[in-house]
């Protein structure tokens, strides 16, 4: 996830803070292609004539990040995006499943995001309800494997936004992935064990 134009977003993202209105249309340019980029990998299961299309998830989602200015920085930037761009695949899917009435709801593969063996079947209602289940009872983990999946971000990104060793973020990277893989599964995981 990171690139030359790292400082670039950084010190965009500062004077975008300051009130500089200029500094919001010069960033949009630098970060559309990773948005879009992370759109397009969470979009990849979706069939063809999806209700969102990867353009307007970007779109969508800038919309809904330029509503603040109090951003630390690239990392807390897309870490933001990561929770947006999640909330608004979810949206499509619930209207997606309401529309055909729990019938052939939207289907994501997982296994390749979390790098576990999970069903092909899939949908990302499902995922949110293991993420939600999860957060329920270890919300630091589902965070990280949201930064993760939804975010793209990198360990070392994903310990600086949480402010957690990057070896913390493997392990409960690691242990949270194990426990959503049974959940999606069978429904029956236990809650990840604290460590």
């Amino acid at each position: 996830m990171a690139d030359a134009g790292t400082g670039n977003v950084t010190v965009l993202l500062q004077r975008w803070s300051t009130g500089d209105e200029g500094a919001r249309d010069e960033l949009f340019p630098i970060v559309y292609d990773e948005l879009r980029r992370l759109a397009a990998y969470h979009m990849r299961g979706e069939a063809p004539g999806a209700l969102l299309q990867p353009t307007a998830l970007v779109h969508e989602a800038y919309l809904r990040l330029v509503a603040d200015r109090d951003w630390a920085g690239r990392t807390h930037f897309f870490a933001v995006s990561s929770r947006i761009i999640r909330h608004l695949l979810v949206d499509q899917a619930r209207e997606t499943r309401a529309q055909k009435r729990g019938g052939d709801a939207q289907r994501v593969p997982l296994d390749a995001a979390l790098q576990v063996p999970v069903r092909d079947d899939l949908d990302l209602v499902e995922i949110d309800a293991a993420l939600e289940a999860l957060a329920a009872v270890d919300a630091q983990k589902a965070r990280i494997i949201e930064l993760r999946f939804f975010g793209g971000l990198s360990v070392t990104e994903t310990a600086t936004v949480l402010r957690i060793a990057p070896a913390t973020v493997k392990r409960h990277f690691a242990v949270a992935k194990l426990w959503l893989h049974r959940q999606l599964r069978d429904g029956t995981a236990r809650p990840p064990a604290s460590s």
